[in-house]
């Protein structure tokens, strides 16, 4: 089991690494090619900055001044992947102290405690990062296939698919984590369920410890006279 929980923590610290770097990219959603081929200029836009680029290669971002004039979908997004960054940091911590591999954390029961508890913040963060990304998906394709929007439509971003990627990481660990309590717990269970409860009373205990040995009667061996010797030996004794 402990080596199915080092590939689950290797796996939640990836898909922490991709959900960290997801709210970062400025590649959410983008402008197409196929519209910008006469003009050969494109824009990128993340949930921090605004960056027009074109075919020579120059980049110019410009971060967001205000929040209060962001669109609500956008604070929604970046506070799903701050709290998702924040519960895939502290599932690790608490999964690096509750993997059976690790010399730390107590006893084996308080570890497994400690792992299902990494495994909730997994999954959480996995479900934080999912939800931001949907929703910034579907105001992208719910724009682009409106036929009414006649402002510039944009596609999916690089970032989307890290940040789903990245989420679906830290579910799959979570969900191992989580598991390994259910497998400590059932092998404590089997483990009780066998104990022998037969009655005592039916063997004899000696009231002697372990390892001494009872002490013989120290009786003089008997005499036996002459007569009654050969008394002992006649012949019509055993007739």
């Amino acid at each position: 089991m402990s080596g199915i929980q080092i590939l689950a923590f290797l796996g939640g610290l990836v898909g922490l690494g991709a959900t960290f770097c997801a709210p970062l990219s400025n590649e959410w959603r983008t402008t197409s090619r196929a519209s910008s081929v006469i003009t050969a200029t494109w824009v990128f836009q993340g949930l921090w900055n605004n960056c027009p680029g074109n075919a020579i290669g120059a980049l110019h971002c410009r971060p967001y001044h205000t929040i209060f004039k962001l669109e609500g979908y956008i604070q929604a997004c970046r506070g799903l992947m701050i709290a998702a960054v924040c519960l895939g940091f502290f599932g690790a911590v608490f999964a690096l102290v509750g993997m059976k591999c690790t010399k730390i954390g107590g006893s084996d029961q308080s570890k497994a405690r400690m792992a299902c508890f990494a495994g909730v913040n997994f999954i959480l963060s996995g479900f934080c990062s999912l939800s931001s990304c949907s929703l910034y998906a579907h105001r992208i394709t719910s724009e682009f296939f409106d036929p009414m929007f006649v402002a510039q439509k944009y596609e999916l971003g690089v970032a989307l698919f890290i940040g789903w990627a990245g989420s679906i990481l830290c579910v799959l660990g979570g969900g191992v984590f989580c598991f390994s309590m259910v497998d400590s717990s059932t092998r404590s269970s089997s483990r009780t369920g066998y104990a022998y409860g037969g009655p005592a009373s039916t063997s004899h205990v000696s009231s002697h410890p372990k390892g001494h040995a009872q002490p013989m009667s120290q009786r003089p061996p008997p005499k036996y006279s002459s007569s009654s010797r050969a008394q002992h030996f006649d012949k019509n004794a055993y007739v």
